[in-house]
């Protein structure tokens, strides 16, 4: 219940919520705190803020305030990886990552989270790469003071699956890097795909076991997989021969390689050639040749995902389509652009 009080008969009492201050330009945020006493001096400043009526709160038995319902919902969609402190500004809970990584987000849960009245969450995208401390997503309850019930359904809904919100780190894999291709093999071409696989492998935290380099020939393919798997690589990537041109024999090489799983295509551009497949467990990536033309593709997308050791099979390429049209802009904004942002 709240009971609505004179500014100038507010002295001595608790301020029941903050009191946002609105500045442009300069400043937002709580100009008086939670639980602020008011004093003579306040008054002239509450009333610059609007603010002629204060009020007080007594709760029922079913009712919750702002900040305990806020506390409740973040404790509820925090899963693994992902931090908040019981400190809510302005009635508002920033979540935050634990660790880097890749940050998960269950969306059908948050959208039924959302569905409840009167709560909210907003999140980042689901795979997103975060630092560790970065804000992944902020709750609230709506009003100052609510049936506690709502709350409670709300919580219970992002806390079934161990939580909306999850950041998943990366392991440090142990890549072998394969260049297919007879005219970079036999030095008519210089090759560049190696470099920026390199790069992008290590950014992620991992390191390249080696390089090799071999020609459209199923047989030299095979043969370099399978070395690279007898020195123990955990992630292979092959760039070349994945179009349908007759002398691009390297999905055939993955195959004789005892690929058990095998997804050729996905729902993206550019990258719509790119390949997944699994030897015993240990993934293999086919990398078109767009990766040497567009500073991202769908590589960019997968390959934070493979590291967090998530099985990517045919509805995650799939999935791919919604927000996987790169719009190809002068200058390449990527994360901070819709491509790969779909689901």
């Amino acid at each position: 219940m709240l009971k609505k009080i004179k500014v100038k008969d507010a002295v001595g009492t608790r301020l029941a919520h903050d009191i946002t201050e609105i500045r442009p330009g300069e400043f937002k945020g709580a100009a008086f705190r939670k639980g602020h006493t008011v004093c003579n001096e306040d008054i002239c400043h509450l009333q610059k803020l609007g603010k002629n009526h204060l009020y007080l709160i007594d709760l029922a038995e079913d009712e919750i305030h702002e900040n305990q319902a806020a506390a409740m919902l973040a404790g509820a969609l925090a899963g693994d990886g992902v931090t908040w402190k019981d400190n809510p500004t302005e009635g508002k809970i920033s979540l935050l990552a634990d660790r880097s990584g890749l940050l998960t987000v269950n969306a059908a849960s948050l959208a039924a989270f959302n569905m409840i009245d009167e709560v909210m969450c907003a999140s980042l995208h689901s795979h997103t790469l975060v630092e560790r401390g970065q804000r992944v997503a902020a709750t609230r309850a709506i009003p100052l003071v609510m049936k506690r019930a709502p709350v409670q359904r709300a919580a219970a809904i992002a806390a079934a699956d161990g939580g909306v919100l999850a950041v998943r780190g990366l392991k440090k894999a142990r890549a072998g890097i394969i260049v297919t291709g007879s005219e970079v093999y036999h030095g008519i071409i210089q090759d560049r795909f190696a470099p920026v696989l390199r790069d992008k492998i290590e950014d992620l935290g991992s390191t390249v076991a080696g390089v090799c380099f071999a020609p459209d020939d199923t047989e030299r393919i095979r043969q370099a997989i399978a070395s690279f798997m007898e020195e123990g690589c955990d992630l292979l990537l092959l760039s070349g021969g994945m179009s349908v041109d007759a002398d691009d024999v390297t999905r055939k090489a993955i195959a004789a390689a005892g690929a058990d799983e095998f997804h050729y295509g996905a729902a993206a551009l550019p990258g719509a050639m790119f390949l997944v497949a699994y030897i015993g467990g240990t993934p293999l990536l086919g990398v078109p040749a767009c990766g040497l033309h567009h500073r991202i593709t769908v590589l960019d997308l997968i390959l934070p995902r493979i590291l967090t050791g998530e099985h990517i099979g045919k509805k995650a390429l799939a999935l791919l389509g919604h927000g996987g049209l790169c719009q190809d802009c002068p200058t390449c904004t990527y994360p901070h652009c819709p491509f790969g942002k779909g689901l």
